[in-house]
């Protein structure tokens, strides 16, 4: 998936980013998104995806470390690059009474490089009227608003806060189809953060994953599925040593489903023993965030 070019810079690059609330933190996270690749940013809901992005958006303000978009300081500069950045989310922040094509009139001039012509045929892709009132349009077409919003303005950047959250999976299937599109221009990149990693099966070539304030990892999607697996197998196959291997684990009483991070170790240990598969990112972070709740064979 993606572009089989070399990533020649970043797009956006997070160095030991820290940011306390009171029964939360952000612990010194660190990751860039190369550009012209989709970089999903995976993790359970509250692990701190949200508060990420208030901080490259300058909604919050950081209590540490550095965010760079463009590779400009997102504070020093934070016009220029909002003009480059499209930013769809989940809540609406646009006014309900007004038409979409009032409401446009509002957005466009807070952008350099508005095209008129590229949203009103974005409209028309998506089968929406102007002279439809914002209050009047579903999840959906809220959705497909914003994004036509951003991709009017000939954005570098399209950062995505659960964009998909709520939708049917024909409406969540035709967003994952435009993204596609758009990422073939090797100079776009998206940053598409999502609690439904099925989305990012597809379409994602990196992978950010944030577990409880902190970055489990952050590495090439491919890279991670040929890395991880998930074994079952007999529970006469777990002791002390063979659990080590684990990151979590079930049990049930015809055996345990668990998931390593070394398929590679996993196959020379239980050689033909125990089934060893391909994991999805929703396996990864499921046994991931679940690790501390299982009952070992040997407790």
């Amino acid at each position: 998936m993606g572009n089989s070019h070399t990533p020649t810079r970043n797009v956006l690059e997070i160095n030991s980013l820290s940011k306390d609330f009171k029964t939360f933190s952000l612990k010194q996270i660190s990751f860039n998104v190369p550009q012209g690749y989709i970089m999903g940013f995976i993790g359970p809901n509250g692990a701190g995806k949200s508060t990420t992005i208030k901080l490259i958006m300058n909604l919050l303000k950081k209590n540490a470390g550095d965010i760079k978009v463009f590779g400009l300081d997102h504070l020093e500069s934070e016009k220029e690059i909002k003009d480059r950045i499209g930013f769809v989310f989940d809540e609406n922040y646009y006014y309900e009474e007004l038409t979409i094509a009032a409401m446009v009139k509002i957005i466009a001039p807070f952008y350099s490089r508005w095209d008129q012509a590229a949203f009103d045929k974005h409209l028309r892709a998506f089968g929406m009227s102007p002279k439809i009132k914002i209050k009047e349009l579903s999840k959906g077409m809220k959705m497909k608003f914003s994004l036509a919003v951003a991709l009017s303005h000939h954005a570098d950047l399209l950062i995505m806060d659960e964009p998909t959250g709520g939708l049917d999976p024909i409406v969540r299937a035709e967003l994952l189809e435009i993204l596609s599109d758009l990422i073939q221009d090797e100079a776009k990149s998206v940053f598409f953060s999502t609690h439904i990693t099925s989305d990012l099966d597809k379409i994602a070539d990196y992978i950010t994953f944030i577990h409880e304030g902190e970055i489990v990892f952050t590495a090439v999607k491919d890279d991670i599925l040929e890395q991880y697996g998930v074994v079952k197998g007999d529970k006469k196959l777990l002791d002390r040593e063979t659990e080590k291997l684990f990151v979590g684990l079930t049990t049930n009483q015809f055996g345990f489903e668990g998931l390593v991070r070394d398929k590679t170790l996993a196959r020379r240990t239980f050689k033909d023993q125990a089934l060893v598969e391909k994991p999805t990112l929703e396996d990864i972070m499921l046994y991931t965030v679940r690790r501390e709740k299982h009952v070992y064979a040997h407790s």
